[in-house]
């Protein structure tokens, strides 16, 4: 089996949300990047993503940031849908995926590719000055959440940067609203156009 192979495999295997056809898309975009690039994506969970996107920031010489609190949104918690009794931490009862994210990344031997970072997504991005080459969108979905991940965020995606955001559903029926309405904000923007979408997934450039 060869490394790229191995690696699909393995984010495909990952605990996580992303249906393995749109991983592989966000595996394909990550290829069509520039070379040595600076990658983030907001929303890490068990490393699915992580993964799949770190694959191809390994072919192409990027680093990606993994960011996370890694204590779950809203939906994830005791009594909600996405509820997952394995990842609660035994000492303090409440949901941990850090653990979970950590062994990914290393079992897929790209802990010298995808670097973690612990903590609130707006108070990281006050202290992150570096420019980012690509950005994907994918923590929490209720809309003071994800609004804030985009105004925090997308202003440091450079020129002819990309811009990926997950969950977005025109149909209210098929998903929650602030990923679609994040998605329209950026196009409303002037800034960024659509560059292609792969189901759920919408892959915008700045420029």
């Amino acid at each position: 089996m060869s490394r790229r192979d191995e690696l699909l495999a393995l984010a495909a295997a990952t605990k996580g949300f992303m249906p393995t056809d749109e991983g592989r898309a966000l595996y394909d975009i990550g290829r069509a990047q520039v070379r040595g690039g600076t990658w983030l994506e907001v929303g890490a969970w068990c490393g699915k993503s992580a993964v799949f996107l770190g694959a191809a920031a390994q072919e192409r010489d990027c680093v990606l940031f993994s960011l996370d609190h890694h204590h779950g949104s809203l939906e994830n918690q005791r009594g909600w849908e996405h509820f997952d009794e394995e990842l609660v931490d035994p000492v303090d009862g409440r949901l941990n995926t850090l653990p979970h994210w950590q062994r990914t990344v290393a079992a897929a031997r790209l802990e010298d590719v995808v670097m973690g970072l612990v903590g609130p997504s707006v108070v990281v991005a006050q202290h992150f000055d570096q420019p980012l080459d690509l950005l994907f969108i994918d923590g929490g979905h209720a809309s003071e959440v994800a609004w804030a991940d985009y105004r925090a965020w997308t202003p440091k995606v450079t020129t002819g940067g990309s811009l990926l955001i997950h969950d977005v559903f025109a149909d209210p029926a098929d998903g929650g609203r602030p990923p679609y309405e994040i998605y329209l904000a950026a196009l409303a923007s002037g800034e960024f156009r659509e560059r292609a979408h792969h189901g759920s997934l919408r892959w915008l450039q700045r420029g």
